[in-house]
């Protein structure tokens, strides 16, 4: 085979890449002829073989590299899926969307999620493909997965401590946070060290080639605006036009600002805990308001909180269940249960739980145990592990377990009750392989082709709106659109507002005006 010019530029630059010693780069090394990530372009594009599956959607499988410095290499597959534009007349192209985590599957989602109209207006249907798919790492795709069985990892996952409330259950949520880190190296320590974002943002161009657009349009919810931030940056030529949603500080998350990657963990130093404080408070004042439609709002709502949460710090708090069976509920379950505020269309069920804890909270629990019926099949649900494979390659964070003892502390007095979750809630990634840990280093201010919009609730408890501004000052061009609601992104938070211009912008390229605002369709205890 004769050795011609590309194939001779392609060695010069891999041979400068590889010189380099880093398996993955920061976007200004071996630049492309537009600037663009180097690596990418030296990959060839997938074909993409797109058969029917079900309910109008269509699906197909990219080949894609592995390792981007062998481009020609072992390749490693991504699962797709499609729902065609309605309008084929009128089609502009394909709009990449990305629903975050990381870690779910994007195909199961878009399936579920793709005729939600507050999110995928019928108008915004009719002029793109909808395209989602599971990133390297994930399900249906090449997938990290520390465990041989179905079996195994639901009786793992159902055993492993909960986030601990004092100091008395940290030696055992630290040691078995470290033996996920190591059950995944020795299970998929192979696929590791290329589990990271960088090469996601490349897999995504590649697919942009694939499906034969010129420039890609994306959507990027929650841990998909990280992933869109670093495309941003590796092809900022390549942008025609890129929403985030529920949006971060992407420096912040990776490496940190200063010195806070080594000191903070990723969620303490993004301030989670204030975003989940600020939600929640939201939460028992709209509940106070609306009366007898939120179970938990009779009598002073947070003299309850405090009166439960007091308890369960004494001991568990024992609830009976429809069905006749008992639940502990330990203070740390308490926690995470009022911690979980995402979707406001849950808050009504949350409420009646929390009023059913308040009212046994006089009650000593008996002790249970979680009864499991696995399977031994090998299994796609992989969330947890391909979320600490992905979040733990993208973020550096403090690997000394008296760093996240000592901040348990400080965190709870700053925020209390939610302080903890932004200090434990990726404890895994403390004792991740180092040979792993890829974050993207920047620089995340490259002007793009076209400029970025962000859409970011009021009150968000898993990016405050705080982080979706220092995100915003981090990019080169961006505005940002607030919706007057409480809840993480649009995909929970319903405004029709928001949607129209989310999908101006993506059709047309006009984005709202500075400051703009949206209000939401209905609030979290409204009668149905």
């Amino acid at each position: 085979m004769p050795f011609d010019s590309r194939t001779r530029r392609r060695a010069t630059i891999v041979a400068a890449v590889l010189g380099l010693g880093l398996g993955v780069l920061p976007a200004t090394a071996a630049a492309g002829a537009d600037g663009s990530d180097a690596l990418a372009d030296l990959a060839p594009t997938p074909t993409l073989t797109w058969a029917d599956c079900a309910d109008g959607f269509q699906c197909a499988t990219a080949g894609v590299p592995l390792d981007y410095t062998a481009p020609y290499g072992t390749k490693i597959n991504l699962a797709l899926i499609k729902l065609p534009a309605s309008d084929p007349a009128h089609r502009i192209g394909t709009l990449f969307v990305n629903f975050g985590g990381p870690g779910p599957s994007g195909v199961d989602r878009l399936r579920d999620r793709a005729k939600w109209p507050w999110l995928f207006s019928d108008e915004l249907r009719s002029r793109f493909d909808l395209v989602s798919w599971d990133p390297r790492a994930v399900s249906h795709s090449t997938a990290v997965r520390c465990f041989a069985t179905s079996a195994e990892q639901q009786q793992y996952f159902a055993s492993f401590p909960e986030m601990p409330g004092d100091p008395s259950g940290e030696p055992a949520f630290y040691q078995a946070s470290k033996d996920l880190a190591d059950r995944c190296q020795q299970q998929a320590g192979a696929l590791l060290p290329y589990m990271n974002s960088v090469n996601t943002a490349r897999d995504i161009d590649l697919l942009r080639r694939a499906v034969g657009d010129a420039k890609l349009t994306y959507h990027g919810i929650s841990y998909g605006t990280h992933i869109g931030a670093i495309y941003a940056n590796l092809f900022p030529a390549r942008i025609r036009a890129l929403v985030m949603d529920g949006t971060m500080d992407f420096q912040g998350s990776a490496t940190g600002h200063g010195s806070t990657g080594t000191t903070l963990p990723v969620d303490t130093r993004q301030d989670v805990a204030t975003g989940i404080a600020d939600t929640f408070e939201s939460f028992l004042t709209q509940c106070a308001a609306a009366g007898p439609n939120c179970a938990f709002s009779d009598g002073d709502v947070h003299a309850k909180w405090r009166t439960m949460t007091d308890r369960a710090r004494q001991h568990p708090i024992t609830v009976a269940n429809a069905d006749g069976t008992t639940t502990a509920w330990t203070y740390s379950a308490i926690i995470n249960l009022a911690g979980d505020l995402a979707k406001p269309e849950n808050w009504p069920d949350n409420a009646r739980q929390l009023e059913a804890i308040y009212q046994a909270s006089g009650t000593a629990a008996q002790s249970a145990k979680a009864v499991v019926q696995p399977k031994g099949e090998p299994y796609l649900g992989n969330s947890t592990e391909a979320f600490n494979a992905i979040q733990c390659a993208d973020s550096t964070v403090p690997t000394s377990e008296s760093t996240y003892s000592s901040l348990a502390v400080s965190e709870d007095a700053r925020v209390p009750y939610f302080g903890r979750i932004g200090v434990f809630d990726m404890m895994s990634c403390a004792y991740w392989p180092h040979q792993a840990v890829q974050p993207y280093r920047g620089p995340w201010n490259r002007p793009t082709a076209a400029p970025i919009m962000v859409i970011n609730s009021r009150f968000d408890p898993s990016t405050p709106l705080k982080g979706a501004k220092d995100g915003i000052a981090e990019l080169a061009k961006a505005r940002l659109l607030v919706v007057e609601g409480s809840g993480h992104s649009t995909m929970y938070v319903h405004s029709t507002c928001a949607e129209k211009a989310k999908r101006d912008y993506l059709i047309s390229g006009v984005l709202p005006a500075e400051g703009a605002t949206c209000p939401i369709d209905h609030k979290p205890f409204d009668p149905a």
